[in-house]
């Protein structure tokens, strides 16, 4: 076969793109001298048969404008710069509106230099963990005059195994099949598309045509896909097949010896534990566990008509169980003590920090909780009015998280996920606001408490009606610096009894009694007074409020959370 010459297609004078700058993204400040381990930030990880390295390096292969009417090009690239031996599974693309930001695995079959054992029967180690494609299946292709020709190349794999990425070319000619390899099966999980990356609108053109990102099937703490950061591109708009001829690796090594050890996490916190913000007009602020309980914080029982006091370390509180409404947390009895403990206590409040694997082990989640003794009431926006609610919003027990993505090939940040009430959002760390060298910002947002990347007000409703509930953020003198007022209460990764989990971290049911109040009649008694457009909005806006809005339930810990062992929820 005849291969390609590869060429950075924006040099050629014929195709009016931008100028790229292959160099990735950098953290603010350089990376720390890690502690001494094992695995982590070592620049590889064994997945068992095959030992993968993170390449960020990029040679471009071809740009273009695929998404009609739209001025946004996209880059395709070809992964340079690894060491012999290790062999591209697949090539990567994103926007040129962000920064050159993104990974694609390479991989070198461990078994290849190993002697082998004839004491060892494994029908699998017969099969080499990588191999050539047997040719390509060409996916599409454009020829443009302005853009350059660009040709998309679908990997077939022989029989037994699996391929990882798709092979982008600047000419016609089928790619030679020393590009890529394909991977035995068994080392292999199920992938699906994730997000969007450009598409040709089919409206506009009889050859449609998408690309997206892609990602494990199953994640969370204890799934054992690794992603490859390769893309997966289709012409088949209506098709399912990403589920069926890409594929993911799978780390089959059960100690997971690329995840940081104690010192290293330690190390983690305090080079990226982010500031947490407070609005400056917030009243409900944040406390430890700790001084809530000390404070008068009650325990109840269902059938029992007082509570009990907790004591200072929650030992009393019950353990396991189910959010059952069996027993739940409340303020004190008092009117003063209850006002007193509503406010929080800034000065002893603290993130407690999980620690877990994801993507196979291949990354280090560090989410962090924030406790608030209290929820305020929400503030409705309807265009240009906003409406502090009486009671709408309000809850005893607020636990609120966002959780810092670290890669275990290198050590450096590499996401943010926001935690917003209902959902969230991941960031880039290329996104990001920083202070004080690799530490993001958070802002917390008023009385809700939920965690947004920039200041600014965020709308929970209808954006384009003007209408839902506000969520206010600002810097103030109002912060919690979770790179030194944390507490690690969590890390199953590093085995029984290295982490000490808190007594109250067992305690699974509700933080707050369950209050059920009309909002909807303290809201209908402002519509009268309202134009009838806005009438009409703010009763269908409803719906779009979170169950927590109306105080339906008590709020859980985080280990009854679904996030605790899945991953974040967008």
């Amino acid at each position: 076969m005849f291969a390609c010459e590869w060429f950075c297609c924006n040099q050629a004078p014929d195709l009016n793109l931008p100028e790229l700058d292959p160099e990735p993204f950098s953290l603010p400040s350089p990376l720390p001298s890690w502690p001494p381990g094992e695995g982590f930030a070592t620049g590889r990880i064994n997945l068992g048969d095959v030992e993968v390295i993170q390449v960020t390096q990029f040679e471009i292969v071809w740009s273009c404008k695929l998404s009609q009417g739209k001025t946004e090009v996209v880059t395709f690239y070809r992964p340079v710069g690894f060491p012999d031996g290790f062999y591209c599974l697949g090539y990567y693309c994103q926007p040129d509106s962000q920064p050159l930001r993104g990974y694609v695995l390479v991989a070198r079959d461990t078994n290849a230099t190993k002697p082998a054992d004839d004491s060892v029967q494994d029908l699998k180690s017969d099969s080499p963990a990588l191999t050539k494609p047997l040719n390509y299946t060409m996916i599409w292709s454009t020829d443009s005059h302005y853009e350059g020709s660009g040709y998309f190349w679908r990997p077939n794999p022989p029989e037994g195994y699996k391929a990882m990425g798709i092979v982008v070319t600047n000419c016609p000619e089928e790619p030679d099949i020393d590009h890529v390899r394909c991977v035995r099966a068994d080392l292999t999980e199920r992938c699906e598309t994730s997000d969007l990356i450009t598409s040709v609108d089919p409206k506009s053109t009889k050859r449609p045509f998408q690309v997206w990102s892609t990602k494990p099937c199953r994640t969370g703490m204890y799934a054992k896909g690794v992603p490859v950061g390769t893309f997966y591109c289709s012409n088949d708009l209506s098709s399912e097949e990403a589920l069926l001829d890409t594929a993911c690796l799978k780390n089959l090594d059960n100690n997971l010896g690329a995840m940081p050890n104690l010192d290293q996490i330690h190390t983690l916190i305090k080079q990226y534990g982010p500031t947490v913000y407070f609005h400056p007009d917030e009243v409900y602020m944040p406390s430890s566990v700790q001084w809530f309980f000390k404070n008068g914080a009650l325990l109840y029982e269902d059938g029992k008509q007082q509570g009990e006091p907790i004591n200072y370390m929650g030992s009393n509180l019950p353990s396991g169980g189910e959010s059952d409404g069996e027993y739940w947390i409340d303020l004190p009895t008092s009117d003063d003590a209850r006002n007193f403990v509503k406010r929080g206590h800034l000065e002893s409040a603290e993130l407690y920090v999980h620690i877990k694997p994801a993507l196979g082990g291949t990354f280090t989640d560090m989410a962090m909780w924030v406790f608030c003794p209290f929820n305020g009431p929400a503030t409705v926006k309807v265009g240009i009015m906003s409406i502090q609610m009486a009671k709408i919003g309000q809850h005893v027990g607020d636990w609120e998280h966002f959780t810092l993505r670290v890669s275990n090939f290198t050590g450096e940040l590499w996401q943010v996920f926001f935690s917003q009430h209902s959902g969230g959002k991941w960031v880039d760390a290329s996104e990001l606001e920083f202070i004080e060298g690799n530490r993001p910002i958070v802002y917390s947002s008023k009385h809700g408490h939920a965690s947004f990347p920039y200041a600014g007000t965020y709308l929970q409703g209808s954006t384009k009606l003007g209408v839902g509930v506000r969520n206010d953020t600002a810097r103030s003198k109002y912060y919690v610096d979770s790179s030194t007022q944390y507490q690690l209460i969590a890390a199953e990764h590093l085995g029984d009894g290295i982490v000490k989990e808190p007594c109250w971290l067992q305690y699974m049911r509700e933080w707050g009694p369950t209050t059920v109040y009309d909002g909807r009649a303290e809201i209908e008694k402002i519509i009268g007074h309202l134009p009838f457009f806005v009438r009409f909005s703010l009763e269908n806006i409803f719906d779009l409020f979170p169950t927590e809005l109306y105080g339906e339930e008590g709020p859980t810990g985080p280990k009854e959370k679904d996030n605790w062992i899945g991953d974040e929820i967008c």
